[in-house]
């Protein structure tokens, strides 16, 4: 049983996009017909207005999650069986109202603007999601017009000059994973960051967080991206491309300093060059070099010097997820106003395809995110922030 924001008022099916199986785009099926979810124990029924795509969206609907073989095509399934299980309704940073409250959630909460912590955790109240799993991928997500979400993962933000668009684009997909990738570094103040595929959602978000707790963040993208980026927070944009050149370059950036850690979502080839980077002027350092890694967008296999790994104290930290600790301080940041929206644009549901198609073959002007909204809700919350008519689906 649950309560709503007046009785029968809300339907009884929706529109949603339906993952119907590892493959292409054409893996996901726009229907109207998806019975909308009720709330239980301890949930709320989201109203979604807007949910921000990520790239594990696309890699999870390709299978592009290999944790066994280098040649895999499968999701990820490190807690034992895959839950990835079709159809699935993919989305995992949401914003949206409660339209609907279940058991033991109080009636107030009702109407409350809001935006949800993506974890599927484990049950200790602060621990770190070793799963790794999410709403999106275990748990249908945000790519419908209503989600049941925990009711203590829909964190509301008030924040007038936010809007559900902006909102999203603040999501926890990327600004709890570029969180506990500096955390897991233990990153501190005065300390230089190198942040690679800088211009993304994680990467923007890193360099947000940087300065937040006083680090400072070099970013490594290209040059038409360099003044977003500096005005983001960036001390400086390296160009990513001339790789034989890029450590010389990385360190006239910081006058000849040492780099003391690297975000590194990249992978493949430039990984090696990263670690050259870490271990310049060990001498003057007195940290230890600290690579934590969230990506690997340029190839999912890097070659390294085991020698320079360990002659040298490299930390390596792997991240997917963090703690509901870091996703609380992440709301309070929101609620203050610290942390900036990064928006690109926003599409209909029903153009996820092109969405899609845009996400992939975006330009060297694209930086930020890119938000999903419902064909019902586009008028307020899509069409002001809509790229153009034929690339939004109008």
């Amino acid at each position: 049983m649950h309560r709503s924001a007046m009785p029968n008022a809300l339907p009884e099916t929706m529109a949603a996009m339906s993952l119907t199986g590892h493959g292409g785009v054409e893996k996901l099926v726009y229907r109207q017909d998806v019975p909308v979810p009720s709330p239980g124990p301890g949930e709320v029924l989201v109203q979604v207005t807007a949910t921000a795509k990520n790239n594990t969206d696309r890699k999870a609907r390709e299978g592009l999650y290999p944790t066994e073989d280098k040649a895999d095509v499968t999701s990820f399934a490190m807690g034992g069986e895959a839950t990835l299980t079709f159809p699935r309704i993919q989305g995992a940073d949401v914003v949206g109202r409660v339209a609907a409250v279940g058991e033991g959630v109080e009636d107030s909460r009702i109407g409350e603007r809001g935006l949800l912590d993506f974890n599927l955790y484990p049950n200790a109240r602060r621990h770190l999601n070793l799963t790794p799993d999410y709403y999106g991928h275990g748990a249908d997500g945000g790519f419908a017009e209503y989600v049941a979400v925990p009711a203590d993962q829909f964190h509301a933000v008030n924040n007038p000059e936010l809007a559900d668009a902006e909102l999203a684009a603040l999501g926890m997909c990327s600004y709890q994973t570029a969180y506990h990738m500096l955390t897991a570094s233990e990153v501190s103040a005065g300390e230089r960051v190198l942040v690679t595929g800088a211009s993304g959602g994680v990467g923007t978000a890193l360099i947000q967080l940087c300065r937040i707790i006083g680090a400072v963040p070099y970013a490594v993208s290209t040059p038409a991206k360099a003044d977003d980026l500096q005005a983001l927070g960036a001390e400086a944009v390296i160009d990513r491309h001339d790789l034989p050149t890029f450590v010389e370059r990385v360190l006239e950036a910081t006058d000849g300093a040492p780099v003391d850690a690297v975000m590194d979502l990249v992978g493949g080839e430039m990984t090696t060059l990263f670690i050259d980077t870490m271990i310049q002027n060990m001498a003057r350092r007195g940290t230890y070099p600290r690579l934590s890694i969230a990506g690997a967008s340029g190839g999912n296999v890097s070659e390294i010097l085991w020698t320079r790994i360990y002659l040298y104290q490299v930390r390596i930290s792997g991240v997917s997820h963090g703690t509901r600790a870091e996703a609380e301080q992440l709301i309070g940041w929101i609620r203050e106003g610290q942390l900036k929206p990064v928006l690109h644009g926003a599409f209909r549901l029903s153009a996820l395809h092109e969405a899609e198609h845009y996400f992939v073959n975006r330009g060297s002007g694209f930086l930020g995110k890119i938000v999903i909204v419902p064909d019902s809700q586009w008028e307020t919350h899509g069409a002001p922030f809509a790229l153009d008519h034929k690339e939004s689906g109008s």
